[in-house]
């Protein structure tokens, strides 16, 4: 078995028939008429010229830089036509003066200009430019191809790749005679026949186990020897040919997308790219420098989505290199990419996100990428939704990764709801001990979180770190996190992750221990915002531990600490979020008692009444909120403080009484005097004094008439003015405020309240509660009769009640003289106050059909001072009975079955059943629902209720009568 030898050397007889087929085939392509080849070249550069022209000036009249840009390229083939044209010999125009032919000569590009080296059989390598027939044939390819069409010279061409082999021929000599392909290793054997290294061996093999001779695949002639000569000078032309003939498969197909109409030759052009791009990075570097890589920047917006595929495609091979990522860089192609991530088309959306993540690679574009409009935006919903697209998801996640390096773009992630970047860089910039990357990253947490509002969900990682970052010793950082923390704070759900990381302790070391002279106090109100946060957000105040001795936040050690902070010429902000911790803390029975306890033994009050009248308006609010708060279990220790604090009560009414626009803090202060303790004559009196009753009653009037009515302060505003009143008249025995009542009429004005005009049950509760007052007071206000008027006495009770109303408003003497049959005085309801006088009687029932107990049980207790021992109780009864008393209260009893209302329905029940009529006795004893109301009264109510329902029992005979005398007969 003969071994197979391989020998480098040259074959002189060989390379003779090459050159020599060469010459015979690039004879046949040689055109025969010179004169005509220039002609048609010239011809041909003159159109170009003209259509360059042409497209300038429409490019200036309708300012469409596409236009430009198809203008400039059509002038770079021209310049490129102009250069080979100056490569052939003087000696070829003969006396033509084709040379004078004007153009305009601009810079080209170097590879338009390259000669290539050619070394032939082993000779000094010389330089020619492409061979003198290209250039025409070329050229009237350039103008048939601007016109769609393939033929010139009388030839038709079907593809590219034809047209390109027609000017850059490929000789015989090249092909392997056993793959009919181009050789990459050629070696001759034995026989004298040229084959690919590769493709002889694989036939040798063939032979290895058989006892056959080798024959000569071509000549069938046997081979004694195996032995291969590598034929080196045939290699190298044939690489240098390849490589040429590539160089001129770029032109044409960069010349076929220029000037192309069709999209059938633009995606031909596009597909011959391709594959010379993936062949070599030599094809890609060409394509870059002759405006290949910004031209399919633009067909990235074309009509044809298979053009944006394909385009696509291409633009994610040329971008492998750093020139092809630069040039991408600086055309619109990011910004039409990312328009393509959201195509319908799963293959297009996957070959822009290849696309745009070989451009992630170079740190040069992440800022670009990121900062394009959406384009984040994008990436972050494909990665979130993974199970939609997992291959897209994947990519656009490897996508984000490399945006990460550009911090800008961990901000933009960030907006677009992806804050794992942003929480893992702060963590790592902690790990690392790089406060540059902690300040950035805190930095970029607040500003989203206060300028964009943008709500954030920290992980227990990002919380620790800020934690962490609070007890470091930089200032600079500690102030930044404290920051960041009282912004993260106000969204509830992270205040679970604060506590469990440890946030509170470091918070109340801040607030009660820690004590840094150069720092800033506002690092102590940022404390404690973070504080008021997290104990606003519904933990467990009981279970929460504020230092390593146990304490908690309800412990007495906290709440002192909290209230002896509050001070006047200490910061707003860290006022206001002491209060709302306390106002917090209140909301449970427990620490409420504490804060009680703490203010009533420390004296404290007298701070939060100063702090009520702060300019802030949120601060105020919070403070007089706490007030209110306190006011049932310490109201009379913060009226004592608030009349001894300099200039109050005065402000206090005045701030109320404020014309115009209602605001929450007027409503509030309202509230909170309404609230405060009714029978504390110094605050009613000081009330009094300060003008409080005409600035109330001035204020109610204004709301009547629909003076800020559209404000949602308007109901408990009035309700506080209403309340504010009617804790005057639980102070009658002053004589200021009994002097204040009768010249202010508060009779008639609680009467015109009745009606729930105001809109609000509260007010017509407020409204009974102050008639009952007022009306305990009418039989000791009512003044004998004169004895000249005595015969007026003898007016019948119904014209009475049906003048009532109108007495109430008359003024004139004859009134003032008029004998209640009631209080069997003379009243009004100014000087008396008495119900019957004003006409309140009938907004009081009215009162009974209200849906709110606590309205109707005030407007029967108001009722029932007119069935008092000490007023005439049959006259009384018959005025009531003459509006219906019997029906409004057996239905009041009806409606609300509550232990509340037995005790007064039925004690008006009992008086009309001892003092009415036999109308009235009948329609209360005809009542199905009555005796069913008094056994349960008699079963469940307190001593009083048991007794009255056990009397009207035995009126309706339900129950044996004791008091009757039985006579015993014997028989």
């Amino acid at each position: 078995m003969l071994s197979v030898a391989t020998t480098n050397g040259s074959q002189g007889n060989s390379m003779e028939t090459v050159m020599a087929t060469m010459e015979r085939q690039t004879a046949r392509r040689t055109q025969t008429n010179v004169t005509q080849m220039m002609e048609s070249i010239f011809a041909s550069v003159s159109l170009a010229k003209d259509l360059s022209a042409r497209c300038k000036s429409r490019a200036l009249q309708v300012t469409d830089d596409e236009i430009q840009s198809t203008a400039q390229d059509l002038e770079n083939v021209l310049q490129n036509i102009y250069d080979d044209l100056c490569r052939i010999p003087a000696s070829a125009f003969g006396s033509s003066a084709y040379m004078d032919v004007p153009i305009k000569s601009q810079p080209m590009r170097d590879c338009c200009k390259a000669d290539i080296p050619i070394n032939v059989m082993g000779n000094r390598p010389r330089t020619r430019s492409l061979r003198d027939n290209d250039t025409p044939r070329l050229v009237d390819f350039l103008k048939g191809m601007y016109h769609e069409s393939h033929e010139f010279s009388g030839q038709m061409f079907n593809t590219l790749l034809e047209v390109t082999e027609y000017i850059e021929p490929l000789y015989d000599a090249f092909i392997c005679a056993l793959t009919n392909e181009i050789m990459t290793d050629p070696v001759m054997i034995e026989s004298g026949v040229t084959c690919d290294r590769r493709a002889i061996e694989e036939y040798i093999e063939r032979f290895a186990d058989s006892s056959e001779p080798v024959y000569c695949p071509v000549t069938k002639m046997t081979m004694q020897s195996k032995t291969m000569v590598s034929n080196a000078s045939l290699k190298c032309v044939i690489e240098e040919w390849t490589m040429r003939n590539e160089i001129m498969r770029v032109r044409i197909a960069r010349t076929a997308l220029s000037l192309s109409t069709t999209d059938t030759m633009v995606l031909e052009a596009i597909h011959e790219l391709k594959l010379l791009a993936k062949l070599r990075v030599k094809n890609r570097e060409l394509m870059h420098k002759i405006g290949v890589t910004k031209f399919l920047a633009r067909l990235l917006d074309n009509h044809n989505d298979q053009i944006q595929f394909e385009a696509l495609k291409l633009l994610c091979l040329l971008a492998q290199d750093e020139e092809g990522k630069d040039i991408i860089g600086k055309t619109k192609a990011i910004a039409r990419t990312i328009k393509l991530l959201s195509s319908n088309s799963t293959d297009e959306r996957h070959a822009a996100i290849s696309f745009l993540l070989e451009l992630s690679e170079s740190q040069l574009l992440l800022d670009n990428i990121g900062s394009t409009p959406g384009s984040i935006l994008i990436l972050t919903t494909m990665k979130l939704n993974s199970s939609d697209d997992p291959i897209a998801a994947a990519r656009a996640g490897a996508v984000l990764k490399n945006l990460e390096k550009c911090p800008k773009n961990i901000k933009y992630m960030a907006e677009s709801g992806y804050l794992e970047p942003l929480q893992s860089h702060l963590v790592e910039g902690y790990k690392t001990g790089s406060e540059e990357i902690q300040m950035e990253m805190v930095g970029y947490l607040c500003e989203l979180v206060q300028e964009q509002e943008l709500t954030i969900d920290i992980n227990r990682s990002t919380s620790e770190i800020l934690v962490k970052m609070v007890r470091g010793c930089n200032p600079m950082v500690r102030k930044a996190a404290l920051n960041v923390l009282a912004q993260l704070s106000l969204h509830r759900p992270n205040n679970k992750m604060l506590v469990d990381t440890g946030a509170v302790p470091v918070m109340i070391e801040e607030l009660f221990i820690r004590k840094v002279d150069d720092e800033p106090v506002n690092s102590m109100a940022n404390a404690a915002t973070v504080l008021a946060n997290i104990v606003e957000s519904g933990i467990d105040p009981d279970t929460t531990v504020v230092n390593k001795e146990g304490h908690v936040l309800t412990s007495k050690y906290s709440i002192y600490n909290f209230v002896h902070m509050l001070k006047c010429f200490m910061p707003d902000d860290l006022n206001l979020s002491v209060l709302r911790i306390l106002l917090a803390l209140t909301a449970l029975a427990k620490p409420l008692d504490t804060v009680v306890s703490v203010i009533r033994e420390n004296y404290r009050g007298h701070s939060i009444i100063e702090l009520m009248g702060s300019p802030t308006e949120v601060l105020s609010l919070a403070a007089t909120r706490l007030l209110i708060t306190l006011s049932p279990h310490i109201g009379h220790t913060i009226v004592e403080r608030l009349c001894k604090t300099q200039g109050q009560p005065h402000k206090l009414v005045k701030s109320i009484s404020h014309a115009g626009r209602i605001t929450e803090r007027q409503a509030t202060l309202a509230t909170l005097l309404a609230k405060l303790p009714y029978r504390n004559t110094s605050l009613n009196i000081a009330l009094v004094k300060d003008g409080a009753v005409p600035a109330m009653l001035r204020a109610i009037k204004e709301v009547e008439n629909g003076a800020g009515r559209s404000s949602r302060q308007a109901v408990p505003y009035m309700e506080g003015l209403v309340g504010t009143l009617v804790r005057l008249t639980a102070t009658l025995f002053s004589p200021e405020v009994l002097k204040a009542a009768m010249d202010h009429n508060l009779a008639s004005v609680l009467t015109e309240l009745l009606d729930g005009a105001a809109g609000s049950d509260e007010v017509q509760r407020l409204a009974a509660v102050g008639l009952e007052n007022l009306s305990y007071l009418s039989i000791k206000l009512s003044r004998p009769p004169p004895d000249e008027l005595q015969f007026k006495k003898k007016n019948t009770l119904l014209k009475l009640l049906k003048d009532s109303k109108a007495h109430s408003n008359k003024k004139t003497s004859l009134h003032q003289v008029c004998v209640c049959p009631v209080h069997r005085g003379v009243c009004s309801p100014a000087a008396t106050f008495c119900l019957l006088e004003a006409g309140a009687l009938e907004g009081l029932l009215g009162c009974l059909e209200n849906d709110n107990i606590r309205v109707v049980e005030a407007a029967l207790r108001a009722l029932c001072t007119l069935l008092d021992e000490r007023v005439d109780v049959e006259k009384s009864v018959a005025a009531l009975a003459e509006l219906d008393v019997a029906r409004r209260v057996l239905a009041a009893l009806r409606q609300h079955r509550q232990n509340v209302l037995w005790q007064k329905c039925f004690c008006v029940v009992e008086k009309l059943l001892d003092h009415g009529d036999d109308r009235c006795v009948r329609e209360v004893t005809g009542d199905r629902m009555l005796p069913t109301a008094l056994v349960s009264a008699f079963h469940r109510g307190d001593e009083s209720t048991k007794q009255t329902a056990e009397s009207i029992l035995r009126r309706l005979h339900k129950m044996p009568d004791y008091s009757a005398t039985y006579v015993s007969m014997e028989f």
